[in-house]
């Protein structure tokens, strides 16, 4: 029996780095629609939403079935309650692409931001992306390391959230209403992204060495 449940918490960790991997692709190819004003790749993200939805489903049934048959305690029960919110995460990761494709959709054939923002969301989806594929590999890998990578990003998203914010709340600013308004909510998308990311980060810092940070998981 043990050894089953060891092949099924395995299973878990599998399912759990691809629906990272589709996470991470539908943020690149959200970006790219974002920045290029590539109306039939934002069509592609908001499409293939369904398919991380289906397999965060699928897996919080593996876990629930596990917690039932299994009965796991100590630290295979952290492991597999942590799935479920990492699974959870990554599901609001995945919304949050397709939002930042949406705004491109709606926008089309413009571009979503102006000319003056451009750099700042380019830079934005980078690290994005970024982050997306380290949250990857932290999951194969459980790499201790790449959590603080993951986080030292986050903490350059949030700058770059904040000067979006400076911009369009300043004078010299020049948009219309509804430049301020894409500009705010795509701001707070990139940024929501990394943010969740980062909760991931702590959580699967936390099961690889027990040790749990209040000052950073506040952060």
């Amino acid at each position: 029996m043990r050894e089953v449940f060891q092949q099924e918490l395995r299973e878990v960790q599998d399912r759990l780095v691809q629906i990272a991997d589709l996470v991470a692709e539908s943020i690149e190819k959200a970006t790219r629609a974002f920045n290029e004003s590539d109306v039939s790749l934002a069509e592609e993200v908001i499409a293939d939403d369904d398919r991380i939805d289906h397999n965060t489903v699928a897996l919080d049934e593996l876990a629930i079935t596990i917690l039932a048959r299994q009965q796991p305690v100590a630290r295979d029960l952290r492991i597999v309650v942590s799935a479920l919110r990492i699974s959870a995460s990554l599901e609001r990761m995945g919304d949050l692409s397709t939002h930042i494709a949406q705004l491109a959709r709606y926008r089309f054939p413009d571009k979503v931001v102006p000319k003056s923002l451009r750099p700042t969301f380019a830079e934005m989806g980078r690290l994005d992306v970024e982050i997306a594929r380290k949250l990857v590999e932290l999951l194969r890998t459980e790499d201790v390391p790449l959590a603080e990578a993951i986080r030292n990003e986050d903490d350059k998203i949030d700058a770059l959230h904040l000067s979006v914010f400076d911009k369009v709340l300043g004078e010299t600013w020049k948009g219309q209403a509804v430049d301020t308004v894409d500009a705010t909510l795509a701001s707070r998308y990139h940024e929501r992204f990394a943010d969740h990311a980062v909760a991931i980060a702590k959580m699967v810092q936390y099961l690889a060495t027990g040790d749990w940070d209040p000052e950073k998981s506040a952060a």
